[in-house]
């Protein structure tokens, strides 16, 4: 099991952010999606993500470099995971119920809450909380010529099931990954590693571990 620690980011306040979201991730230490459980055959992505938390929200930040772009839903809970997505699960109470949040590139949100193959998703006025920024460029001749950026503030009112005023010291499960299913090279990267027969990322006895700080 991996194990990520998540720095706290004080006086950062959900309410106050700028509109760009990107001064929150200048303390946070990058990790990267490195297990590809399914391999595809195709180019590889390169998925770097970020992660902190403030006093009242939790803040995401992936960058991503891959062959191809999708980014076609633009209803909150559309099926994000076939455009060019990435995705964090999070458990906190060690019952194998988790929070999904999915999102294609340009930010459209699929949110939901529960066990596997038994989940709810959240009321679209609940996810229109979710703060996001999303940015993307084409780098001509690059073997992964799309590149491109989202950051998210999400406020712990999200965790609807939970009644959370505070991260600091918490540990729980988590996952981060990458998908694209209806990509024309799909694939399906994730951080920590997922041992299945078939792609699945509902298999949160395959979650990591985080550790707020």
């Amino acid at each position: 099991m991996r194990l990520l620690k998540v720095p706290y980011l004080p006086g950062i306040r959900y309410g106050e952010l700028a509109l760009d979201l990107k001064d929150l991730f200048l303390e946070a230490k990058p990790d990267k999606l490195t297990y590809e459980p399914w391999q595809s055959g195709g180019n590889k992505p390169d998925v770097m993500f970020f992660i902190a938390y403030g006093d009242d929200a939790l803040y995401l930040k992936f960058a991503v470099k891959e062959k191809h772009f999708r980014a076609t839903y633009r209803q909150t809970n559309d099926p994000v995971y076939k455009d060019s997505c990435v995705e964090f699960f999070i458990e906190f109470d060690e019952d194998n119920a988790y929070y999904n949040f999915e999102f294609n590139a340009i930010g459209t949100p699929l949110v939901g809450y529960g066990l596997p193959g038994n989940r709810e998703l959240l009321p679209v006025l609940l996810i229109s909380d979710i703060k996001s920024a999303a940015s993307n460029k084409n780098v001509q001749g690059d073997l992964l010529p799309f590149e491109w950026e989202l950051r998210l503030a999400i406020p712990f009112s999200l965790f609807y099931k939970h009644s959370i005023s505070t991260l600091k010291g918490k540990a729980c499960k988590a996952n981060f990954y990458k998908c694209g299913d209806d990509l024309p090279e799909p694939h399906f990267l994730c951080w920590n590693n997922i041992i299945a027969d078939k792609p699945n990322f509902h298999l949160p006895e395959f979650f990591g571990k985080l550790i707020f700080e």
